[in-house]
């Protein structure tokens, strides 16, 4: 990873690991009573959305984690894993297992897509392999710290916005349901918006928007479309492909909207 997130405050460590592949995959282990894990970063946080990967940090140690975080990881092996190369996504894979699984700690990432490829394309990857501990951010905060709603800390609130919520496809894969929109909702100055197709992709979809670009726009003009027919100001998401598609769009468009992943959402909240 080239870029790091550097001003982050508290106990962010950074770790450097040469471990060897191995088939144990082991359980979430708290130590001393503190919930350690380690953050996957994905290739669009390194290269586009650097400000979300410090606002994951920021919301784990919020949460009461220490957070490792590897500068050995690289790419988890998704693109070539779904183009059908999968001697290409081994070799990739293998660097994300030594730097990431061959821990005790749970692995936590701002992404449903990359943890989806971890934890279900990993095991079709390696024959015989478990389902790797691999958690999207808001679903480790949910279902294994229970957290249902954000403490908020700051002494003066954001100014109140409205935000629709975009359920990235890929969340499915790993049974996401309403996990960020219970934390986000739960944000006292966001009014979350109803719109239409609510569950209806964004037309992103990896290479399939350069691929098939005029289909791609098509879709995800539908969406905002449809977005800003609801009165929301924001676009909130958990996969940075979505909100990397969607503000292209907007830009080009000039659709009077602005994109945001849902961690800078909570990190607001935070004193």
């Amino acid at each position: 990873m080239n870029h790091v997130p550097s001003n982050s405050r508290g106990t962010l460590t950074f770790v450097s690991s040469k471990a060897e592949i191995g088939e144990d995959l082991r359980s979430l282990n708290p130590i001393g009573g503190k919930q350690r894990v380690r953050l996957m970063l994905t290739c669009l946080v390194d290269s586009f959305f650097g400000e979300v990967g410090i606002a994951s940090v920021r919301v784990l140690e919020h949460a009461g984690c220490e957070v490792l975080f590897d500068k050995d990881q690289t790419c988890c092996g998704q693109p070539p894993f779904n183009s059908g190369d999968w001697t290409a996504a081994r070799q990739a894979a293998g660097f994300t297992m030594r730097a990431l699984l061959e821990h005790p700690e749970p692995v936590v990432a701002p992404s449903g897509s990359c943890s989806a490829m971890v934890r279900e394309g990993y095991p079709m990857l390696y024959e015989g392999m478990h389902h790797p501990l691999v958690f999207e951010l808001s679903e480790f905060l949910v279902h294994q710290l229970k957290i249902s709603e954000w403490k908020v800390t700051v002494k003066t609130l954001p100014a109140r916005r409205k935000i629709a919520l975009h359920r990235a496809c890929h969340g499915r894969a790993i049974g996401l349901k309403d996990e960020q929109a219970m934390l986000v909702s739960s944000l006292p100055w966001i009014e979350m918006m109803e719109f239409g197709q609510q569950e209806q992709c964004c037309g992103f979809g990896g290479a399939f928007c350069a691929t098939h670009n005029s289909i791609s726009a098509g879709i995800g003009m539908e969406k905002l479309h449809n977005i800003v027919d609801s009165g929301a100001e924001e676009i909130v998401s958990g996969d940075m492909g979505c909100l990397l598609h969607l503000n292209g769009l907007i830009k080009r468009h000039k659709i009077p909207l602005r994109t945001r992943h849902f961690a800078e959402l909570l990190a607001e909240g935070i004193a």
